[in-house]
């Protein structure tokens, strides 16, 4: 008996989603097809010309422009962000620094740190933990 492998595919959400790009700006054959991992895995490692130029100049994502601006996704939101948006306008944004935009990054340093906060204290009873198994038996 023979066994027949075939290729796992992807939407082109999917695939838009995991090299971060927007898909509404993909080429239409991108949009209209299915991505093999094998495709994916070669767009990822020689991106053609189309996909360097929408990960340098955009229209990038929420989740891309989120990141680049130093916010959460549901500040975009909060902010009234709810586009994609290119390079130029996220970096027009950072040189008008809105109210909103200094209030989402002070936000989201504040997460920052109490992940960091939350992380420690769970790595000290881990330790504390470790510590009383090894402790005196009587």
């Amino acid at each position: 008996m023979t066994s027949h492998q075939t290729a796992q595919t992807m939407k082109p959400a999917t695939a838009a989603k995991k090299l971060g790009v927007y898909l509404e700006a993909t080429p239409a054959e991108f949009q209209e097809g299915v991505v093999s991992r094998t495709e994916l895995t070669s767009l990822q490692t020689d991106p053609p010309a189309w996909l360097q130029e929408l990960r340098a100049n955009g229209p990038h994502p929420r989740p891309v422009v989120a990141s680049k601006l130093g916010v959460s996704i549901a500040g975009l939101a909060r902010g009234g962000v709810t586009e994609a948006l290119t390079t130029e306008q996220i970096e027009a944004l950072k040189t008008e620094n809105p109210e909103w935009l200094q209030k989402e990054r002070a936000t989201q340093a504040e997460v920052r740190k109490e992940t960091v906060r939350i992380k420690e204290k769970q790595k000290e009873k881990e330790a504390q933990r470790a510590d009383q198994s090894r402790g005196p038996r009587s």
